[in-house]
């Protein structure tokens, strides 16, 4: 505005300037000569106040300019990993199925508790974080992860060759051995291979399926543990799989079932939490990796195993033969 305001003070000199000269009594000579230099003073304010704007437009311009390259830089800064997504928003989401008891399970109040239920809370806030749960069926669990809705599936997964190729494992936090179920005037099977043209049922795509496959075993689809006992029992399936400690859980609840385990696997399976393959995902493994360590060196996980399954399935078996 200052610009504006000055070029109008200069025009009302110079007109007022030419107007005493006009009427003054002196040659012509001496007025155009007036007028010219008032003319000459008004175009060179207006030159220099508009060299000013210029100047003040162009520093605007420029600051604008090194504004836009902050913004920019910022910007690019601001991709963060996994992990550090998890702590800005102070929240872990872990999926779960929850119907698998002892490691997800509702209690008689209808509360989510169980195994994995405790070792996500401990990691959570090994994290600083929050545990969110997510309930849902088996397969709709790695989907939600590969998804990117969950950060973390805890439910007892079992490390496999398959599972390894299109996911990243923490350490694990678990050993088990598969169980064959039967019920219990069932003196055909006795050994895995025994399964050949026998019907089984669990899960699809978990690894008591897989292994019940590769023993030549048809394997019925179901949705959760109980429907797979419900089968057994009914004595449309001739078996099924599951981890040991399972059944041992199922038959404390049931006492009353005529159940019986066949045959054990003789090595221990790796339980441990499947992450997203990548880089994205490194930070968040390794800061999972380290609340496991310290949660078995501090004792904690041999203290929920013992809870949950009446033994401690957090330290390896195999390192004790």
């Amino acid at each position: 505005m200052r610009k504006y305001v000055w070029l109008r003070t200069a025009a009302a000199m110079a007109a007022a300037g030419a107007m005493v000269l006009s009427g003054c009594s002196g040659s012509s000579s001496q007025g155009q000569e007036a007028r010219t230099q008032a003319e000459a003073q008004g175009a060179e304010g207006q030159s220099q106040a508009g060299n000013q704007a210029g100047g003040a437009d162009s520093q605007g311009a420029d600051s604008q300019g090194a504004d836009s390259q902050g913004a920019d830089s910022q910007g690019a800064g601001e991709s963060l990993d996994q992990l550090a997504q998890i702590q800005q928003k102070g929240q872990l989401v872990v999926a779960m199925e929850g119907t698998w008891s002892p490691w997800t399970y509702h209690d008689e109040n209808d509360q989510l508790v169980g195994y994995d239920v405790e070792v996500a809370k401990l990691i959570a806030g090994k994290l600083g974080v929050e545990a969110v749960f997510v309930e849902g069926e088996w397969d709709g669990l790695f989907a939600g992860l590969d998804a990117g809705r969950y950060d973390l599936v805890v439910n007892g997964v079992e490390i496999t060759q398959e599972r390894g190729e299109k996911y990243d494992f923490t350490d694990p936090y678990g050993y088990i051995r598969t169980a064959i179920v039967v019920d219990g005037d069932n003196d055909e099977i006795q050994s895995f291979e025994d399964l050949a043209g026998k019907n089984t049922a669990n899960t699809i795509s978990s690894t008591y399926a897989e292994l019940a496959e590769s023993y030549g075993a048809n394997v019925t689809g179901v949705d959760d543990l109980n429907q797979t006992f419900e089968l057994l029992l009914s004595g449309r399936i001739d078996a099924t799989l599951n981890a040991e400690l399972t059944y041992y859980d199922y038959m404390k609840a049931h006492p009353d079932r005529n159940l019986k385990i066949a045959a054990l696997t003789d090595d221990a399976s790796l339980v441990a939490i499947p992450l997203r393959k990548g880089e994205d995902s490194a930070s968040l493994r390794e800061a999972v990796n380290q609340a496991i360590a310290e949660l078995s060196q501090s004792g904690e996980l041999s203290r929920l195993s013992e809870e949950y399954f009446g033994s401690d399935i957090s330290k390896n078996p195999q390192a004790n033969d």
